[in-house]
C-alpha cells in the first residue's frame, strides 16, 4: 500500500514539473532540437523514418513475420516455447528513432510525446484493448522509484487508458524484490533477473488485463507480470509497449 502511494505521489510530482517547464521553454520536435508549433510534433522528414509495426506479426509475441500465414501464425521462438502471456504488441520497431523517444521519456522524464505515443499504441493493440478489463503498468521497485520520482510505464498506461477510454490500475502489480537493471543482459539473464520479483497486489479472478511498458526486449518482464497475474486468477494477460526489439543486435539495451 505504501509503495503504491509513493508511486502515485511521484507520478503527480513529475507531472507538475513538466507542465511548468512547457510554460518556460518552447516545444521542440520529439526527434530533433527543432522548435515546433505545439508539443508532440515530429517534422515530416523524420516522421517518415519511423518504423511502425504492422501485420503479419506473431500471434503471441508480435514479432514481424516474413509472410502472412494467417492470424494464428507464430514465430519460431513462440512455437518452441509458448509465452505465459496471450499476446504482445508494440507500436514501433526499436531503432535509433525509437531509442531516442524512449530514453527521453525514461531517463529525461519528457512527457510531451505521451498523447501521440498513446494513439500509436491504441492502434497497435486494438484487439487486446477492446476486451481488456483494465490496464496495468509494469511495476518499478519503490527504491528505484524514489530515486527517479516517476515510472514511465505508468505514464504510458495512464495516457493509453485515457486515449482508449479504459480504466487503469497503477498498483495492480508490485516489484517485491529489487534486482539489477535489465540493460545489457541476455534473454536468459533477463528471465532469471525478474524471476519471483513481481507479484499481483490483489485477486483478479477472470479478468483480462493489458500490461503497459515502454519497450519489449526479450519479453522477460511481461512474462513475469503474466505469471504473477495468472496466479492471481487472471483469465487473459496481454502486453503493449511503445517499441519492441526486432533485431538481435538491439537486444542489449
Amino acid at each position: 500500500m505504501g509503495h503504491s502511494i509513493r508511486a502515485r505521489a511521484g507520478f503527480r510530482k513529475r507531472g507538475v514539473v513538466s507542465r511548468l517547464s512547457d510554460l518556460v521553454w518552447p516545444p521542440r520536435s520529439l526527434l530533433s532540437e527543432a522548435i515546433v508549433d505545439r508539443p508532440g510534433v515530429i517534422e515530416p522528414a523524420l516522421w517518415g523514418e519511423l518504423k511502425f509495426l504492422a501485420e503479419p506479426l506473431c500471434a503471441h509475441c508480435g514479432f514481424p513475420l516474413p509472410d502472412d500465414a494467417g492470424p494464428e501464425a507464430v514465430c519460431a521462438a513462440c512455437a518452441g516455447r509458448k509465452p505465459a502471456y496471450d499476446s504482445a504488441r508494440a507500436a514501433l520497431a526499436y531503432d535509433d528513432h525509437a531509442r531516442r523517444l524512449i530514453l527521453d521519456l525514461k531517463r529525461g522524464g519528457r512527457r510531451d510525446g505521451l498523447p501521440v505515443f498513446a494513439r500509436w499504441m491504441v492502434v497497435a493493440a486494438e484487439g487486446a484493448l477492446a476486451k481488456a478489463d483494465f490496464l496495468a503498468p509494469a511495476p518499478m521497485h519503490w527504491t528505484r522509484l524514489a530515486v527517479r520520482s516517476f515510472n514511465q510505464a505508468a505514464w504510458l498506461a495512464q495516457a493509453v487508458a485515457r486515449a482508449a477510454g479504459k480504466p487503469w490500475k497503477p498498483g495492480a502489480l508490485t516489484r517485491v524484490k529489487r534486482r539489477k537493471s535489465q540493460a545489457g543482459l541476455s534473454a536468459s539473464e533477463r528471465r532469471r533477473n525478474v524471476g519471483g520479483a513481481i507479484r499481483a497486489s490483489a485477486r483478479f479472478e477472470g479478468k483480462t488485463i493489458l500490461i503497459i511498458d515502454d519497450v519489449f526486449t526479450t519479453g522477460a518482464t511481461l512474462e513475469a507480470c503474466a505469471r504473477a497475474l495468472r496466479k492471481a486468477g487472471a483469465a487473459e494477460v496481454h502486453g503493449l509497449t511503445l517499441a519492441r526489439v526486432v533485431r538481435p543486435t538491439d537486444i542489449l539495451i
